[in-house]
């Protein structure tokens, strides 16, 4: 079973469980972040393998050492501005989040989202909600208090004490909670339900690696006993995104979920609105699981097709 429990936390970095409370909190002062190494970027054209397969990956060394755990950014135009580069560039960018990593990497995405006319993220709070930087998830759901744990059993930080959105340019593209639990009434939804169907997933994803002679259950307790216990278990946990978009897939096939349809409906209900009001360079910043299926409404319902993919560094997996 602990492999299933590290699937399942595996699920709650990159699925989006981000929730705030009704209350809005004063603003928090940080103080000035100490200087860390840069955050390393590889850019492809995608020929490597189709653009958006893939959403995190594990980068090595020649040696095949494991050096990042990295997250990517998928940019998109409609398509017939690839067929006509004349056209106006509109572009929409699908930027995948993993919801704890390193402040280098949230210093690296707040860099980047500058540049965009209107950044969309996700949250599942009332419309209006303020999000001061520096506030962190509660302790008081379920969720929060998991990936908080996750937290600082991995010496990483948390995605709303990082993120700046306080920012001009961010706007709210996620249901609110009383929305979420509605949706969930209407499909016959609970977060019992929620958690035996992903249980069960994971039992499924747990047989196929074991047929395939890979045990997160041995990385995992080894990395528990490790001297450089925080990066082994980054690198076991890593190794569970590898394989987590056909884990996620059940999550948002025909009958979909709130979790992950729902939410991304309201994503692209808001990215809509935005171009209609003129905003031509846009991005969608959402959990990494959300992004197969967002990527499927886009190049369906927007005629959009991907034309380049960026990788950056989330977890930084090198000997210190």
């Amino acid at each position: 079973m602990k492999q299933t429990a590290l699937w399942l936390l595996t699920v709650l970095a990159a699925l989006g469980g981000l929730v705030l409370p009704t209350w809005a909190a004063p603003p928090v002062t940080l103080e000035r972040e100490p200087a860390s190494r840069e955050t390393v970027s590889n850019e492809t054209t995608g020929r490597q393998a189709p653009m958006g397969e893939k959403w995190v990956r594990i980068q090595h060394d020649k040696q095949g050492e494991p050096l990042a755990m990295q997250t990517a950014i998928v940019r998109y135009v409609p398509r017939e501005v690839v067929e006509d580069p004349s056209k106006d560039p509109l572009t929409v960018d699908l930027v995948g989040a993993v919801h704890i990593g390193d402040r280098a990497y949230y210093r690296e995405l707040n860099r980047r989202f500058r540049q965009y006319d209107a950044l969309l993220y996700e949250l599942v709070a009332p419309e209006g909600t303020y999000v001061p930087r520096g506030h962190g998830t509660s302790n008081s759901n379920p969720l929060g208090a998991m990936q908080n744990a996750m937290k600082n059993m991995l010496e990483v930080e948390h995605q709303l004490e990082q993120v700046d959105y306080t920012r001009p340019n961010f706007v709210h593209a996620d249901l609110s909670p009383q929305e979420f639990m509605q949706s969930m009434k209407r499909r016959d939804e609970s977060f019992m339900k929620m958690y035996f169907r992903m249980l069960g997933q994971a039992l499924a994803q747990q047989s196929q690696q074991s047929v395939q002679g890979e045990s997160a259950d041995l990385d995992f307790f080894s990395a528990l006993f490790a001297k450089d216990r925080a990066r082994q278990l980054k690198i076991a946990m890593a190794k569970q995104f590898g394989s987590m978009e056909a884990f996620l897939a059940g999550m948002s096939g025909p009958e979909g979920s709130t979790l992950i349809t729902e939410r991304n409906k309201r994503a692209l209900q808001v990215l809509r609105q935005q171009m209609d009001a003129g905003k031509r360079k846009l991005a969608i910043f959402y959990g990494a699981g959300h992004l197969t299926d967002m990527q499927q409404q886009l190049m369906e319902q927007f005629d959009f097709v991907p034309v380049k993919t960026t990788w950056i560094d989330a977890w930084d997996l090198r000997e210190q």
